[in-house]
């Protein structure tokens, strides 16, 4: 990124996508690599290739078919779809503090899959995540009505009432897992946020979700872009507001429905991701929504590993380490001039 004088004025000149889209890739690649090969056995590449190409049965299959495949399924899946949701929830809020851990979604979701555990008795993967659907979408309902997105909110009281609210949710939840011994050893780990512990067909099956609310970002993508300049601007330029709005509520619930329902309650990442983002390749949406669902499952994977690193054999909940990386950043966004009573991220 280099500065250019114009006029008078200094303005920063953009690294083009040909350049930095393929150094992404690969940075992603080489995180996927790293999450299936580091872990309580360090994999060699040939045990790795061999694991991957002609499985035999042999213990080192089993640990990369069973538990690192679907690991590192499950933080490319939850990455992508919490940075991209925290984009879509600051460009429809106006809010740079705006992400699903900080607003409740995720804490919403998290009620509603322990009330599908213990109240219902529902184990299957797939139907909890029915519930964590629901429970996100509630909880951004609740989030909005009281907070207020209309023009008279303010960024303060919308982020306090998410806090608010999903701290109540968050203590609903523990006091559910405590009622039932049984659920709270199986929601234990989920609750403090962890890529393991699902099966290969739980983190395919959560893929595939994400990649329909992916499908579902790109099509709104340009009507984030309007709405990123202003309600009014959006209007005078023929965007379709109230479906753009629309279509991003519903991105939104079904991103973190799938997210948290398979890795639980992961907080930062959309806050940490799309702010990072934004000081290289500055504020335009639909550029943001791209390098976010990259750049996000790097975020995950490699706190993942970092996780089971340093206090190895034992290891941190990656949801842990994302909040010991995103509450500086939170306190540093709140302190900043570029926070405004009523503007977005500048």
């Amino acid at each position: 990124m280099t500065t250019l004088a114009t006029g008078g004025r200094r303005r920063l000149r953009r690294p083009p996508d040909a350049v930095v889209l393929p150094i992404v890739v690969i940075l992603l690649l080489t995180a996927v690599a790293v999450s299936i090969a580091v872990g309580p056995r360090t994999l060699t590449f040939d045990e790795l290739f061999v694991a991957l190409t002609a499985p035999t049965g042999t213990e080192t299959d089993l640990i990369v078919r069973d538990v690192r495949l679907p690991r590192t399924f499950i933080g490319i899946a939850a990455g992508s779809a919490l940075a991209v949701a925290g984009v879509i929830m600051q460009t429809l809020t106006r809010n740079p503090l705006a992400e699903p851990g900080l607003l409740g979604v995720n804490a919403g979701a998290s009620l509603a899959v322990a009330i599908a555990i213990v109240v219902f008795r529902i184990g299957d993967f797939g139907a909890t995540m029915w519930f964590a659907f629901l429970g996100a979408a509630l909880a951004s309902a609740l989030v909005a009505v009281i907070g207020g997105v209309g023009r008279g909110a303010s960024i303060g009281r919308l982020t306090l009432t998410g806090v608010a609210i999903g701290a109540v949710l968050s203590a609903a939840t523990a006091a559910l897992s405590l009622i039932d011994p049984h659920a709270y050893q199986s929601m234990r780990l989920w609750g403090a946020g962890a890529l393991g512990g699902r099966s290969l067909d739980a983190a395919v099956l959560t893929l595939a979700v994400v990649a329909v609310g992916l499908v579902l970002v790109v099509l709104i993508a340009p009507g984030l872009g309007l709405l990123a300049l202003g309600e009014d601007t959006a209007r005078a330029l023929g965007g379709r507001v109230g479906a753009a709005r629309l279509g991003g509520f519903l991105a939104i619930v079904v991103l973190c429905g799938a997210a948290t329902a398979a890795a639980g309650p992961i907080a930062f990442v959309g806050l940490l991701v799309p702010h990072a983002l934004r000081a290289v390749f500055g504020p335009d949406t639909r550029r943001l929504l791209v390098y976010s669902a990259l750049a996000g499952p790097i975020l995950l994977l490699l706190a993942d590993v970092l996780g089971a690193l340093l206090i190895a054999p034992r290891s941190i909940p990656v949801g842990v380490m994302t909040a010991f990386l995103g509450a500086p950043v939170l306190v540093a966004l709140v302190l900043s001039r570029r926070v405004q009573a009523d503007g977005a991220p500048s």
